[in-house]
């Protein structure tokens, strides 16, 4: 006869094994900014992957195979293309710039008499032959503790992109596993609930996407204004870049500023270092504009939040999480809210999905009875 735990060892049992999975969890926290990022490459590459798999009537395992590694070759290869395009001109601009910094401290070298009183302005700009010397110095002294960090970075990178196979390779199944861990009373809420969750990010995408399209109008339309050349590649990809907060405005400003300093404007009569002066100003302008405004509202009415809530959350992540903190802070709150009403309902004893949206069919029963493992079954073969 078999014997069943009482309550209270499973309830220890339970506990303890909570208490060990948050330690372990805790003990690789640097894993998950890495898992993080991959999960959410996969997320935006599993529709291309489905796409693939039904238009061109491909497997699964060769959809994702064709996809990951178009990707990586393009993530891989688009630098490559680029760099040497821009490495001769980078260094025309480095000396330009050298030549300028020269002039302007021998200009500042010349004494200054103010109300009878000689000053000498060049005193406060440093020579650069003596800062190139301490950031070589610097270069040297901590040369073993940046190729460690470069090192682990890399091995980060690795991790991810693995993770990023792995996932979509398996997305399905995983999904599945985690759902069949729970008691079988409650898989049906938990698959409810990965769709509820599904639609919040599903509607935070296509805000991304929004965003990407109008951010890419209005810096296209404000190059073009101004004469910048390649003023719709340049407004492209500003839109594009606008995917990750921060460093991608930020790339996408030294692009039009080096296209600015290297061809200038094609009919203002600005040299080209007043040219580039503008097109900072411009883009410090429109960029703080769509952060500030347009960024919030137009995530905020995708998502049917307050555009308060939506700038408080990304500005937050920000600050507490940098880049990664700001590019997901408002989904994971939504599905914080989704997971609370959830719970709530429960708690009170109301149907658990009460006051949801439009109502979510659960595939999960058509799913199992249409697998081969269903086919098989004692049940399935007595009918």
């Amino acid at each position: 006869m078999m014997r069943t735990w009482s309550l209270t060892t499973r309830y220890f049992f339970l506990a303890l094994i909570l208490l060990a999975l948050i330690a372990l969890g805790w003990w690789l926290r640097p894993l998950w900014r890495s898992l993080v990022i991959a999960a959410l490459i996969a997320y935006l590459l599993y529709p291309v992957v489905r796409w693939v798999e039904k238009k061109l009537r491909l497997s699964h395992v060769v959809a994702v195979n064709l996809v990951y590694f178009l990707a990586l070759l393009l993530i891989l290869g688009l630098p490559s293309i680029l760099i040497p395009f821009f490495f001769e001109e980078l260094q025309k601009i480095a000396q330009d710039m050298i030549t300028l910094f020269s002039r302007l401290r021998s200009q500042a070298m010349r004494v200054v008499v103010f109300a009878g009183i000689p000053l000498y302005p060049g005193r406060f700009i440093p020579d650069l032959t003596q800062v190139t010397n301490a950031f070589l110095q610097n270069l040297s002294t901590h040369a073993l503790e940046w190729l460690e960090s470069t090192t682990r970075g890399l091995a980060w990178v690795l991790v991810m992109l693995v993770a990023v196979y792995y996932l979509l390779h398996d997305a399905t199944r995983l999904r599945h596993w985690l759902i069949h861990q729970a008691p079988p009373a409650y898989q049906s809420d938990l698959e409810r609930l990965f769709r509820e969750i599904k639609k919040v990010w599903d509607a935070y995408l296509e805000g991304q996407l929004k965003l990407m399209v109008i951010v890419a109008i209005i810096f296209t339309l404000a190059w073009l204004i101004i004469g910048l050349p390649g003023a719709v590649i340049l407004g492209i990809l500003t839109g594009l870049f606008s995917l990750i907060p921060e460093i991608g405005p930020l790339v996408a400003s030294l692009l039009a500023v080096a296209v600015a300093l290297i061809e200038g404007s094609t009919y203002l009569p600005l040299s080209n270092l007043w040219f580039a002066g503008l097109v900072i100003v411009i883009y410090l302008v429109l960029i703080n504009l769509k952060n500030i405004w347009l960024r919030p509202f137009v995530i905020g009415h995708s998502m049917n939040m307050h555009h308060g809530v939506v700038f408080i959350a990304i500005l937050t992540a920000a600050v507490l999480e940098g880049v990664l903190g700001a590019l997901i802070a408002v989904p994971v709150l939504a599905s914080v809210d989704v997971i609370w009403r959830y719970l709530r309902n429960r708690i009170y004893g109301e149907p658990p999905f009460s006051g949801f949206s439009s109502p979510v069919q659960v595939e999960s029963a058509v799913t199992d009875a249409t697998s081969p493992a269903a086919e098989s079954s004692p049940s399935r073969r007595k009918r």
